[in-house]
């Protein structure tokens, strides 16, 4: 046998892989349009696309790839000013709320909605309290004087209404409330960071490429208030806090189980350490590494089921819980 013909089974093989994963990948629709927009240093090529802002404040978007064309973005609310071919300046309503912009591309074969939350201002936390939803205290000073550690500037008011918004295709608005107490009356108060919904998408599609048919991923833990932070002993700069991190494990069956992910035909740590490798294999690739941050993988216990830390905190950071 020639070198050549030795090879020949190996090529096939790997070409094989290659193709079960990618009819997995094709099960799930990534729900992306043929252009995308860039904002605030984040790049989304999703259908739906959240922008998390203040009341009358100001920012900027630009539609970058796909064809040539005139591209549009539209609102019924707020003031959308056009500085060039594909760059507008929007200016949010003065109240809080949620307001949707739609960003067509040319002769409006795909088009983007912009979810654009308006978030209460912090300064109307009173005693800990924001409307009677506790809140609790950020810590006075910053980590080490770093700025993601920051108190939030606003919170995002989640209601009956609105709850079930997808601030990207595949996540919805309410899968990030804190879960201090599910029993609340609405309204209750999210704080959330676009590049943390950009890596969970991303996260979604590499687990279908790899095999396993999932619509979203179970965010066992989203935001978190300091109040509940505290209470549950957390340490004091979690970045849950800050809307930098999830908590998840696949869940193809929405039971509240992670799935047997490595096939050892046992869930525990040993599933949280496979999705946690692929994870890192993910970020190791030059187009994910912009969604660096801290990762943790955990072992099952009476009340959840084996996880997997991920936060956007922008420095490496690896840890065994």
């Amino acid at each position: 046998m020639t070198r050549s013909n030795r090879q020949s089974p190996i090529l096939f093989t790997l070409c094989l892989v290659a193709a079960v994963r990618a009819a997995a990948a094709d099960r799930l629709d990534t729900k992306t349009v043929d252009f995308a927009v860039t904002f605030r240093g984040d790049t989304s090529a999703y259908r739906d696309t959240s922008a998390f802002v203040l009341p009358s404040e100001t920012v900027t978007f630009d539609a970058v790839g796909g064809p040539p064309g005139d591209y549009t973005l539209t609102t019924d609310h707020g003031v959308a000013v056009q500085q060039g071919s594909r760059r507008w300046r929007f200016t949010a309503p003065p109240r809080p709320g949620l307001y949707t912009l739609k960003l067509d591309g040319p002769g409006k074969k795909d088009s983007m909605a912009l979810h654009v939350f308006a978030m209460g201002a912090a300064s109307a936390v009173r005693k800990g309290l924001l409307n009677g939803y506790p809140i609790g205290q950020y810590p006075s000073k910053p980590l080490n004087g770093n700025p993601i550690y920051m108190p939030p500037r606003g919170y995002v008011e989640v209601t009956k209404e609105n709850q079930d918004t997808k601030v990207s295709p595949h996540f919805a608005l309410k899968q990030f409330v804190c879960k201090e107490d599910t029993t609340q009356k609405y309204p209750k108060y999210v704080v959330l960071q676009e590049r943390l919904l950009l890596k969970l998408e991303a996260i979604l599609e590499r687990v279908n490429r790899l095999g396993f048919e999932v619509d979203t991923l179970h965010v066992m833990s989203g935001y978190r208030t300091p109040y509940y932070n505290h209470a549950i002993g957390d340490v004091k700069y979690s970045m849950h806090q800050f809307g930098s991190a999830s908590d998840i494990y696949v869940d193809p069956h929405k039971d509240d189980r992670m799935v047997d992910v490595n096939h050892d035909g046992r869930v525990d740590i040993g599933d949280s350490r496979f999705l946690y490798d692929i994870i890192e294999s993910m970020l190791a690739e030059p187009s994910y590494r912009k969604f660096e941050g801290g990762m943790g993988f955990y072992p099952a216990t009476a009340a959840h089921p084996p996880f997997v830390h991920v936060d956007v905190r922008g420095t490496r950071a690896r840890w065994k819980g």
